[in-house]
């Protein structure tokens, strides 16, 4: 969903080809000569597979500056890939080791965040790697009301966005399924 919303962001062209998850059409050999780690997604530039969904949000936002999904200067882009680190090594493994964990791992994102509109001060490729873990959560686990207000606050300025609903609504039309959280 990150690297379609930043397609839709800056205004490219692609050929998009969804994979179910749960039916483990990532393992298909077809996919695997693609990306032998049978990981998603995978972008293919000039018939080379760039893998990593922080990678490809950086490419797209490098190689299309006037959409200004990477804040100015060397620092807040190291800000920027530094939340990515945190939402792929932090967040998006949290699932694995169970409700109780996930939920202290998102207090933490929540308080990283902090009131502020964005991650990095402007819009950018961590927002949207950010938010889309964070949609899925909300879809997946049941939250107590208020217990993550930043991030709550940050998923409706998301929502705004045109490329958010345009994404949102081609992949609610392809119906696939997506691996369980725990739920304890």
């Amino acid at each position: 969903m990150a690297a379609h919303i930043v397609v839709h962001e800056v205004g490219v062209p692609y050929e998009s080809r969804p994979l179910s998850l749960t039916k483990g059409e990532q393992h298909s050999p077809a996919y695997r000569a693609l990306n032998a780690e049978g990981k998603v997604p995978t972008l293919v530039i000039d018939g080379r597979p760039l893998t990593e969904v922080a990678a490809i949000l950086y490419y797209l936002a490098r190689q299309f500056p006037a959409a200004g999904l990477l804040p100015p200067g060397v620092e807040a882009q190291a800000h920027a890939i530094s939340w990515m680190s945190f939402i792929a090594s932090t967040l998006h493994t949290a699932r694995l080791q169970g409700l109780e964990h996930i939920r202290a791992m998102w207090k933490i994102a929540d308080q990283k965040l902090g009131a502020q509109e964005w991650a990095v001060g402007s819009y950018s490729i961590a927002d949207i790697h950010l938010f889309k873990l964070y949609w899925r959560l909300v879809r997946s686990v049941k939250l107590e009301p208020g217990a993550y207000s930043n991030l709550s606050a940050h998923h409706e300025r998301m929502m705004q966005r045109a490329a958010v609903r345009r994404t949102i609504e081609i992949e609610s039309a392809l119906d696939y399924e997506l691996p369980a959280f725990p739920t304890s």
